[in-house]
């Protein structure tokens, strides 16, 4: 059985995209028999049909990531049937997926960086940061991604 991961930020060109492609990168590598599909969304819709934020595309390029290809989109309450965990960046994105949730929803809805040993559990914004706010979303995201992976491959 495929695990389904859906990656939640604002406006799906900065960590949403980067923890999307971290996710992938690091499965291919690390659990390359592990079924996985992974996609990322937005739960405003900004910058759909744009690709992810040069600066998180640059970040994650610098650390062997390919992010460019991707497409921002908004988040569908068809997700929530499609994917089994629908993860979120921080509480605010988290609280307008729980008012889009429907009420026989099955899957996971939650924070991604629960799956992370660390001592937060919201990825920062790094869209009016520097270069070194996009390098951190970068840790967090391996932090997470990481942990994920070892859940799901279980």
């Amino acid at each position: 059985m495929t695990n389904r991961v859906l990656f939640v930020c604002l406006g799906n060109i900065c960590r949403s995209p980067t923890a999307e492609g971290v996710l992938r990168g690091i499965a291919a590598r690390e659990f390359p028999r592990l079924p996985l599909y992974v996609d990322s969304a937005g739960t405003a819709n900004y910058h759909a049909g744009e690709p992810p934020d040069r600066r998180s595309v640059a970040a994650a390029r610098r650390r062997g990531y390919d992010i460019a290809g991707l497409r921002a989109r908004q988040l569908a309450v068809t997700d929530f049937e499609s994917f089994d965990y629908l993860l979120a960046m921080d509480r605010g994105n988290l609280g307008q997926m729980q008012a889009l949730r429907p009420e026989a929803c099955g899957a996971q809805v939650g924070l991604f960086l629960e799956y992370a040993k660390l001592d937060r559990d919201e990825v920062p914004d790094p869209y009016y940061g520097g270069v070194e706010d996009f390098e951190h979303v970068l840790d967090l995201c391996e932090a997470g991604a990481r942990g994920l992976l070892a859940r799901l491959a279980g």
